[in-house]
């Protein structure tokens, strides 16, 4: 009558009956596990996919185009994070193909008097470096433009680098600035912005040695940011030929898009550096606007009018 096997001599299993009706459906419940174990895991990689290339793909497009990108810079929370977010949106309307978000700090090395005032005017409005998370993934539900958080790493540190980066990247933030982080100094950041998918964007300047450009331009991703000035931000672009020459050096280690900032302020600048580099970066000029016209009710019609000058200076003849 079949085989039997006995367990701990109290109960008996039919062996012989167990393999006469096989259980059809074991295979296919595992089989709908893997397969959506292996859906959500090809979901996760495509988010992660698009995420990471959000930066890529604009400068990519721009490029094939023969455009160069106009990266515009503002400080977040000033006036408030909510006309923050009303800028974003008028600055992708008016032209710009990269946003640069900054992160109010107290203690700036990097930044002249027009910035300082911004971040302190930042401050003064409660802005965080969470708040700024939350607003990035607010405007996520109405923009892809690329956005690149400009920030000190005493933030970062103090937020904690594997939890910020998680947090940004699923927001939306595309990449990172860190002035006071050269890449040599990034470990603590770079496994996990790479973890995220986020671009870790390093500075050169005029004053960089040849074995310094090599090393920061094959370190930095998304693009390189060339400081065209030995000082702060907003001083006055002068020496175009020699921006000229040093994006050229830059561009003999690697293919990652150069973008110029420091010293671009009017549409002229922006269209004299548009034709050495592939990124022209506005800030002192953009925030100065913000800080003039941030109470009288034209802020975002004022900034928005700048930014469309930048941009159509920029347009290849």
């Amino acid at each position: 009558n079949g085989l039997q096997l006995c367990s701990r001599g109290a109960h008996r299993f039919d062996v012989l009956q167990e393999y006469a009706s096989p259980p059809r459906l074991l295979r296919p419940r595992w089989m709908t596990v893997l397969n959506l174990l292996q859906l959500i895991g090809r979901t996760s990689e495509r988010h992660r996919y698009i995420h990471m290339n959000r930066l890529d793909h604009t400068l990519g497009q721009l490029k094939a185009k023969g455009e160069k990108a106009l990266i515009t810079y503002i400080m977040a929370g000033d006036p408030s994070l909510q006309e923050t977010e009303q800028l974003v949106l008028e600055l992708e309307r008016a032209g710009a193909d990269v946003i640069e978000l900054g992160v109010p700090f107290s203690d700036p090395i990097a930044d002249g008097p027009v910035i300082q005032k911004a971040a302190e005017r930042g401050l003064q409005s409660g802005t965080s470096l969470r708040r700024i998370l939350e607003s990035v993934r607010h405007l996520r539900t109405s923009t892809q433009i690329p956005i690149v958080l400009m920030a000190y790493y005493n933030n970062i540190h103090a937020f904690g680098e594997a939890e910020f980066c998680r947090i940004a990247a699923d927001a939306g933030v595309d990449g990172l600035i860190v002035p006071d982080m050269p890449p040599d100094e990034a470990g603590p950041l770079r496994g996990p912005a790479g973890e995220a998918g986020l671009h870790l964007i390093f500075l050169l300047a005029p004053t960089s040695t040849a074995s310094r450009r090599a090393y920061v331009a094959k370190e930095s991703g998304g693009f390189v940011y060339y400081v065209s000035i030995t000082g702060i931000t907003g001083a006055k672009l002068q020496d175009v030929a020699g921006v000229r020459e040093n994006v050229a050096k830059i561009r003999k280690h690697t293919k990652t898009p150069v973008a110029v900032g420091f010293g671009v302020a009017t549409p002229e600048d922006a269209a004299r550096v548009a034709q050495v580099a592939d990124g022209v970066i506005v800030g002192s000029a953009i925030v100065r606007r913000v800080g003039e016209h941030g109470q009288d009710g034209r802020l975002v019609q004022e900034v928005g009018a700048f930014v469309r000058s930048l941009k159509e200076a920029m347009q290849p003849a």
